[in-house]
């Protein structure tokens, strides 16, 4: 069969074949070159092999086709870099294509540059992520800044940082923060006290822990054995829905349909009383105080609204990405003239307003100011009816957050947790990825939940923390949100293990805010490093009591600070309940069945869609990788 398939004119012929000749079907004289067509056995169409169709390929063994896998994180990362490249204008925290002229580069001392590993830490706030990019502020791009500022690296190499080998352990997300993480990359480091000149060019946020030599082949991505992170919840999340809210309804509607409501009010027993509490101590006075027909309008209002509801935030300015951290929990910042304060665009993940808005506020406040007209913003009155939907509203934010979550709760968010302990198939838990994909399966070591809430403002917050071997994009937030789902709508467990199976359905993610990576792990090449290459290890314990500092200052009361000022959780969960849709509807006793498809590829998610989590302007490639 081998001999068949050889494109050659003189190759043999087999028995069950005809002999092959000189002249085509008609009978005429085959011509070669350029102006008489195809050879025989080449490119497509009759005539290319003995049989008259394409001739087939050589099938490759397992071996070759592994060493000829296409890497799709590199492969994502050499598009967006070759697309950054054809943009001719920076925003800020971007790196110019040519910071320095000529003169200055031929008249810097070259120095030997070192493979070292950057051990770093960061508050995402203000951030668009880790990963660097020419037309957004990034961890890396200020990172890189810093560098070069410091001397670390070159005038001639300031221009591209893959000049400068630069591989991060880790990619998160915007507004997501990171205690510990590592890059690695060829910086100058002869220079005495090259780490406290580095941090003296960082804003306070960013911080470089310390700088370890490696060898030359060190890449800190490939080289990480695993990752620590931790998501900071709010015990209020793992309240039900409220009972007139489109989720609840249809929570008891299906429980009634199945039979099993018994069942399910048992495991919302020890929250069951809750609504009609708050009703009574916290939304009664306020009613009572309006005219009826106002109070059946804002009931109404609350809890009949569509997913884009308005807070108190209608006169609110928009924020800049450096000075004033804004969360997306009350902002939309992509194109389409929903109300501004509305829609938690890629469900709270975006961390501040652009550099472009920024710009244009700028722009307009210059005009104006010429103009001679005032450019502060004047607040629109409240119409009666908004300003009792606004009382009400902040009652019911008061009410959750004087919950206490109860002990029976907290374990069975443990019994969650714990579902997703050892190798299982997260296609549903990210983006793209197909339940017949070897890559959608990952390791989770551990899952834990911290018995000891913490109290901050009046609001009771849990700190949940994953240790697995790496983790695909948005993969933990929609970790987080799947258990809190099936906690808060009384869910059995199992419905977890039923999402790792061969059907899609739709997982919100859960707000970045929340999310830090704590730290990346590399026992293996540690024990090389000491052994083989007397090199130091990478090891974050060295520098425990300024990264506990640090992440107190700038992560945690970042994170309490944030949701005390934007409710984040709140209003998350908030538009998840009253999104009329089926998405989430595996959440019910009906189960998986009840749900519609999650989003296919190419289709566009809706504002609402982007509103809960599903779909988001800023996914990366296919298969992107978190850390």
């Amino acid at each position: 069969m081998a001999d068949q398939n050889k494109s050659s004119g003189d190759a043999p012929v087999a028995a069950n074949s005809k002999p092959i000749d000189d002249r085509d079907r008609h009978g005429k004289d085959r011509k070669r070159g350029n102006n008489g067509g195809r050879e025989f056995g080449k490119g497509r169409g009759r005539g290319g092999n003995n049989h008259g169709s394409r001739q087939p390929k050589t099938e490759k063994g397992r071996g070759e086709w592994s060493r000829n896998l296409v890497d799709k994180r590199k492969r994502n990362e050499d598009e967006q870099e070759s697309k950054r490249r054809k943009i001719a204008e920076f925003g800020e925290g971007a790196v110019p294509e040519s910071p320095f002229s000529k003169e200055e580069i031929a008249a810097e001392e070259r120095r030997p540059k070192r493979k070292v590993a950057v051990l770093i830490g960061y508050a995402g706030s203000g951030y668009k992520g880790m990963q660097i990019n020419t037309t957004e502020k990034t961890i890396e791009g200020d990172l890189f800044s810093a560098f070069v500022t410091a001397g670390a690296i070159s005038k001639a190499n300031a221009d591209d940082p893959k000049k400068s080998s630069l591989v991060r352990c880790a990619r998160t997300d915007k507004g997501v923060h990171a205690a510990g993480n590592v890059i690695s990359l060829k910086l100058i480091i002869d220079e005495e006290g090259i780490v406290e000149k580095i941090n003296a060019a960082l804003p306070p946020q960013i911080r470089v822990w310390g700088i370890e030599r490696t060898n030359a082949s060190f890449s800190c991505y490939q080289t990480c054995d695993s990752r620590w992170y931790e998501y900071l919840i709010p015990t209020h999340s793992f309240l039900p829905p409220h009972p007139q809210s489109y989720l609840a309804k249809k929570l008891v509607d299906s429980a009634t349909e199945e039979g099993n409501l018994e069942s399910y009010n048992s495991r919302q027993e020890e929250v069951a009383g809750f609504w009609a509490e708050t009703e009574e101590k916290y939304i009664k006075p306020i009613l009572e105080k309006l005219d009826p027909a106002l109070r059946a309008s804002v009931m109404s209002a609350i809890h009949t609204e569509d997913v884009v509801e308005n807070p108190d935030e209608n006169t609110e300015e928009e924020k800049t990405s450096s000075e004033k951290p804004a969360t997306p929990a009350l902002k939309d910042e992509s194109e389409g003239g929903q109300t501004k304060e509305s829609t938690v665009a890629d469900s709270m993940e975006d961390a501040t307003t652009s550099p472009e808005t920024t710009d244009d506020k700028k722009d307009l406040s210059a005009t104006t100011a010429a103009a001679g007209e005032k450019t502060e913003k004047i607040p629109k009155p409240l119409t009666p009816l908004e300003a009792a939907i606004k009382e009400v509203k902040a009652a019911y934010i008061k009410a959750k957050k004087a919950y206490r979550i109860s002990e029976t709760r907290r374990d069975r968010v443990q019994e969650a947790l714990s579902a997703y302990l050892g190798t299982r198939n997260f296609h549903n838990y990210t983006i793209q990825k197909s339940f017949k994909e070897d890559s959608a399966k990952r390791v989770i070591r551990s899952f834990t939940v911290n018995p000891e809430p913490v109290y901050v403002n009046d609001t009771e917050w849990l700190s949940l923390k994953v240790h697995g071997q790496s983790f695909m994009m948005h993969q933990i937030r929609k970790m987080v949100a799947m258990a809190a789902l099936v906690i808060r709508c009384g869910t059995p467990i199992e419905r977890i293990n039923e999402s790792y199976q061969n059907h899609k359905i739709s997982i919100p993610k859960a707000p970045g805010l929340g999310l830090l990576l704590e730290r990346p792990v590399f026992d293996s090449y540690n024990k090389r490093a000491v052994e083989d290459l007397q090199r130091e290890k990478i090891d974050f314990t060295k520098y425990e009591a300024e990264i506990n500092e640090f992440k107190q200052r700038e992560i945690y009361e970042r994170i309490y600070r944030e949701e005390e000022k934007e409710n984040q959780f709140h209003t998350f969960f908030h538009h998840i309940d009253h999104y009329r849709s089926e998405y989430f509807l595996w959440v019910t006793s009906t189960g998986i069945s009840a749900a519609k498809q999650a989003l296919g590829k190419g289709e566009a998610p809706s504002k609402a869609d982007e509103a809960v989590g599903l779909g988001s302007e800023d996914e990366g490639g296919n298969g992107a990788e978190e850390g």
